[in-house]
């Protein structure tokens, strides 16, 4: 998913919690850069595609170098032990922040404190949050489930520390010390500067705690909210005589015979197979429906879960002086105003409403053929995926089996192609990952080097989150400019503990031409079918290489956007900039030339006749995305303080006035709608990136994907900046495009005017 948009600032880190992480072993062997790429290649291939050691298991018992090679995560007493020192530090580094007005020179290095301060413990918290979503042991998981509470809890408290403030308000006031700070340190300091007003600092006492109340109410009603969103709906109840003419004649034959042997109605459930199968393929109008409305209704209490979060948000947003959530939160995104998002919704309609019109009238056309009516019979909700069912999306021409090692063959080579950096195959440590499923990668680029390492867990297994992920486990920063001579000392008996800290800290730098830098540390994580002795590797499904494209595409953001602050290294950047490298990547997967790089000889593949195909109704598809995120918008306006606010009346009003296929009654769907939480007020996001991307491949990749010229323009003008620079700044650069730099109300609806083109046929993921 990204899972899966990353921590900016001490308030930030808290708030994104699940999107940085780290790490690496000081022993690593680096590859002969001498290697032959055919020799790389065939290594690389090799080591994805050879089967897991299942006679490898993971034993606290056994001598261990620690998880990515830390002895400070050599079993999970220790990890709870690199907590509490981690804590301590904080502590002490919060101590010395506060102080800093005492001294000129203690006030030059606030900012730089600050960022150590956020990496701390941005390095524990995100380190936990990857355990308890991959580790297979319970008390791996149960150490950093405490673990990630403990130092959350110290975070929350920090976010709203009027000291630590304060020293950053003298900073910001003293142009004799701004004036000292590069752009990317401004740059960080203003990240600061915003989320700690957003957390309400500025408030009287009262005020602040009500703050913080409100915060905590928040948390506790999204996880409701997330909960019921996830939770299972009361089935439809279809009666066999209903299931007439059922185009699957194995399960549709069965599920007559079930209903006639019981004599009774079938339940069906939403979102089983069942279900799916009745609203792609049966021919009568009923069932669907029927399967439509259980799957869209909603309880009255789903209902009042949803507004009570809308409504905490919204009076969240009046207590710090903003007319909404959407006003507070898009402050520091591209967008900057809910006034510049519908600017752009609104833009991107008008280009996308002709061709979702064009595909709605197809399928009109198709229902009056099916069931003999009169012209232009209405679409309903109901009829979307029988009259136009979705297809797995399929490559531009014919592909052999794609086995794992083959793509991430491919990716290297695109990478080498456009970036001058390969994947190398790297050793692990005893103890240095969590299971025998996980490889390690290297990147390595041409002139600097080692840039970092990837860890890939990419097999299902019980237990482990599900969905495709991107965690950032340890970031981008310069060290050797670090003030560590001015850290307060530990009390008596906490020496030990500093220690403990520290070694976990400088594991992971190398010299670089410009300084020492914490290199980076990402982990991915998917649920692909697992390759074996007697099975042989695991072959891909075309929809798995767009994922591992799509989060391959983060990784690279997090490898090269080499910062010297953490809070914007990589993919710490606005929300509504961060998917644009991976769904740029997506494209890649358009160009038979970059899809001969799977094949072994690297022939092309150009003259090769695929069974591609686009599917008709993906601009419907479009068009529903942009109705959901001006949903987004409405809720997150003042009028969700208005005490008549329902949720599903403006649902069905924006609907009524700009929607396609008629709103239904009786359905609630909006309590399903989980980005609400994860997203609120930014679900534009993922559009607005994609609009970009579409830009930005047709303008430099599409005529030669495989540039380097253009591959090392978007390297320098974007990836390498993470979210030290404006992203205005970034894309007007790249497309020589300066009018975009204002990143006003016109430039938004420009990106608007930007008609999406698809991403080789799939909807995309966060």
């Amino acid at each position: 998913m990204l899972a899966r948009n990353a921590s900016k600032s001490l308030s930030r880190t808290l708030r994104r919690a699940t999107r940085c992480r780290r790490v690496t072993n000081i022993g690593h062997r680096h590859l002969a850069s001498a290697a032959s790429t055919s020799s790389e290649d065939h290594d690389l291939a090799f080591f994805f595609d050879q089967p897991p050691s299942f006679t490898k298991r993971f034993s606290l018992a056994s001598p261990s170098s620690g998880l990515f090679g830390q002895p400070s995560l050599s079993s999970p007493a220790a990890f709870h032990q690199l907590a509490q020192a981690t804590l301590l530090r904080a502590h002490l580094l919060t101590e010395r922040i506060v102080r800093a007005r005492e001294s000129r020179d203690e006030l030059l290095a606030v900012v730089k404190n600050l960022d150590r301060l956020s990496d701390m413990l941005c390095s524990v918290i995100d380190l936990a949050e990857l355990v308890r979503n991959a580790h297979p042991d319970p008390h791996w998981v149960e150490t950093a489930n405490e673990a990630y509470e403990q130092v959350c809890e110290v975070m929350n408290v920090l976010n709203t520390h009027v000291g630590l403030y304060e020293s950053l308000k003298v900073v910001m006031n003293d142009p004799s010390i701004t004036r000292t700070l590069s752009r990317e340190a401004y740059q960080t300091a203003l990240i600061f500067w915003r989320d700690f007003e957003k957390s309400g600092i500025n408030l009287p006492p009262a005020q602040r705690d009500r703050f913080v109340s409100l915060s905590s109410e928040i948390l506790v009603l999204g996880r409701q909210f997330l909960g019921e969103a996830s939770s299972a709906r009361p089935p439809a109840s279809i009666k066999s005589s209903e299931l007439n003419g059922l185009k699957d004649y194995g399960l549709g034959s069965r599920l007559q015979q079930q209903s006639r042997f019981t004599q009774r109605d079938l339940l069906v459930y939403p979102g089983s197979l069942q279900a799916h199968m009745i609203m792609r393929s049966a021919p009568l109008e009923e069932p669907r429906r029927k399967v439509y409305l259980a799957a869209n209704s909603s309880t009255p209490e789903q209902v009042d879960i949803l507004e009570a979060l809308l409504r905490a948000r919204a009076q969240l947003a009046t207590l710090v002086g903003s007319d909404s959530f959407a006003h507070m939160a898009l402050g520091d995104k591209m967008a900057k105003s809910p006034e510049n998002v519908h600017q752009f919704l609104d833009s991107l309609l008008d280009q996308t409403r002709p061709h979702a019109r064009r595909a709605l009238r197809t399928l009109s056309e198709r229902k009056q053929t099916h069931l003999n009516t009169g012209p232009m019979p209405i679409i309903q909700a109901w009829d979307r995926d029988y009259y136009c069912p979705p297809e797995p999306p399929a490559p531009p021409v014919a592909l052999p089996p794609l086995s794992l090692g083959a793509v991430f063959r491919a990716l290297s080579r695109l990478f080498k192609s456009l970036y001058g950096i390969s994947l190398r195959p790297a050793e692990v440590a005893t103890g240095e990952v969590w299971h025998s499923d996980v490889r390690k990668l290297e990147v390595v680029d041409e002139k600097d080097g080692l840039l970092g390492w990837i860890y890939t867990d990419l097999f299902a297994r019980r237990g482990k989150s599900s969905g495709a992920a991107h965690y950032t486990v340890r970031c981008s920063r310069r060290t050797d400019d670090d003030p560590v001579a001015g850290d307060l000392e530990p009390p008596e008996g906490g020496h030990g503990l500093v220690n403990i800290s520290e070694e976990f800290e400088a594991g992971h730098r190398r010299q670089m031409s410009d300084g020492v830098f914490q290199l980076p540390v990402v982990v991915l994580l998917t649920e692909f079918g697992r390759p074996s002795i007697s099975r042989g590797p695991a072959v891909l499904e075309w929809h798995e290489v767009i994922t591992l494209f799509h989060e391959m595409g983060h990784a690279m953001h997090s490898m090269i956007g080499r910062t010297e602050y953490q809070n914007v290294s990589g993919t710490r950047c606005a929300t509504d900039f961060v998917e644009l490298p991976s769904i740029l990547m997506e494209h890649f997967l358009n160009s038979p030339t970059v899809l001969s790089l799977f094949e072994s000889t690297n022939s092309s593949l150009a003259r090769k006749v695929g069974n591609h195909h686009e599917d008709p109704c993906h601009n419907i598809d479009t068009h529903s995305q942009i109705l959901l995120a001006a949903l987004d918008q409405i809720y997150h306006s003042p009028a969700a303080l208005d005490p008549n606010f329902d949720s599903t009346k403006s649902f069905a009003d924006l609907y009524l006035r700009k929607g396609l296929i008629p709103f239904v009654e009786g359905t609630s769907w909006q309590t399903q709608f989980g980005h609400l939480f994860g997203y609120g007020a930014t679900y534009y996001s993922y559009i607005f990136d994609r609009a970009i991307a579409s830009r930005v491949w047709k303008k430099l990749f599409s005529k030669d994907p495989l540039n380097r010229e253009m591959g090392e323009r978007y390297k320098q003008d974007v990836l390498r900046f993470g979210g030290g620079e404006d992203p205005w700044s970034m894309i007007g650069s790249l497309l020589s495009a300066p009018e975009l730099s204002r990143g006003d109300a016109e430039a938004m609806k420009e990106v608007g005017r930007w008609r999406i083109e698809d991403e080789v046929g799939q909807p995309g993921r966060h």
